[in-house]
């Protein structure tokens, strides 16, 4: 029986938030892999920032997905076939697999994971990308040293909840910012924060005062804009501001914002710098057996805010950019099928 593929393919480039209509659901034949290839089922997508970005034309990190491309996506399945060496059916693996249900796919793109060590959509988080940007943007580009006072944006988020981890792991005082009382309450009372700031009802840089008052000697800053303004006057001397994302420049239909308070790099003899996952790619085994163990031990934890059903998802990726998810945000492509392998 051949098997039908149900995918998105990006139809427009968005001015904005992203529109349904920017893509278009459709049904296809799935192809047989050819030599070197694996046939995957898709089980659970990751639902990132970063995708609303790739669909903007020009120059960036990776290439724009192009017109009538499958949507490009992170994602965890099984192996149904294989033309490769490495792979072998009912293998679970993850790679850059798109918004679909089936994907035929380079072998040799792909990771195998052991879900007796931990459930499968965790390692499209703590032991994926997600987890890798914390660990090396926080340790490598962060220069994190014991004593720091760590400062995260959109903390309850994917990354923002594992640098608040590894900052107390580390011997540090981490302070979070994030939407509503029930984020703070997220991050402080189940992940272990020091503190947590409610941008919503608070004056981000008041609070700042408060809770960091020798200043922050990291700024871990994934939303930009006026948090990110707010950061900068409360910096320490020496102090390392990585910058990993800006969501609340990502849709604005005028130019970006950029940081008002840049002069306090100067004073403060601070420095800012961005940071890619993707140049750290050749030590993601070192980092994730490290944060493995952490979670063995209990001293890290994982949360995901899974969704269920392919078709939902324009709308579910919107929750992105309504600050609507707590921790990892992931669609299950069929729930039935995805619950086996989750663990």
């Amino acid at each position: 029986m051949t098997l039908v593929n149900h995918c998105f393919r990006l139809a427009s480039r968005p001015v904005g938030l992203p529109r349904r209509s920017d893509w278009t659901y459709g049904a296809e034949p799935v192809r047989e892999p050819g030599e070197g290839e694996i046939l995957v089922e898709v089980l659970y997508i990751s639902l990132d920032p970063a995708m609303r970005g790739w669909m903007n034309e020009g120059k960036s990190y990776v290439p724009p997905v192009e017109i009538g491309a499958v949507m490009r996506a992170y994602g965890a399945g099984r192996v149904l076939s294989s033309r490769h060496p490495g792979s072998a059916p009912g293998d679970l693996v993850t790679g850059a697999f798109g918004v679909q249900e089936y994907a035929t796919f380079p072998g040799k793109g792909v990771t195998k994971v052991d879900p007796r060590l931990a459930p499968l959509p965790v390692y499209l988080s703590v032991l994926g990308p997600t987890g890798m940007t914390a660990y090396f943007g926080l340790l490598d580009t962060g220069q994190l040293k014991a004593g720091d006072t760590v400062v995260v944006s959109s903390a309850a988020g994917a990354v923002g909840m594992v640098v608040g981890q590894i900052a107390k792991l580390k011997g540090c005082r981490a302070v979070g910012i994030a939407g509503g009382p029930r984020k703070c309450r997220f991050i402080v009372e189940e992940l272990g924060f020091d503190a947590a700031i409610d941008y919503r009802a608070e004056d981000v840089k008041e609070a700042l005062r408060r809770h960091c008052p020798q200043g922050l000697d990291i700024y871990f800053d994934n939303v930009g804009g006026d948090i990110l303004d707010a950061a900068l006057t409360r910096l320490a001397r020496g102090a390392r501001v990585v910058i990993c994302g800006a969501v609340s420049q990502y849709n604005r239909t005028e130019p970006v914002q950029g940081p008002a308070n840049y002069l306090a790099l100067l004073v403060q003899r601070a420095s800012m710098k961005g940071m890619v996952v993707l140049d750290y790619a050749d030590r993601f085994a070192e980092a994730a057996r490290e944060m493995a163990g952490w979670m063995a031990a209990g001293k890290l934890r994982s949360r995901e805010d899974i969704v269920g059903g392919l078709e939902t998802f324009p709308d579910a990726l919107l929750k992105l950019f309504r600050g609507e998810n707590r921790g990892k945000l992931l669609l299950a492509v069929a729930r039935a099928r995805a619950e086996g392998p989750a663990g």
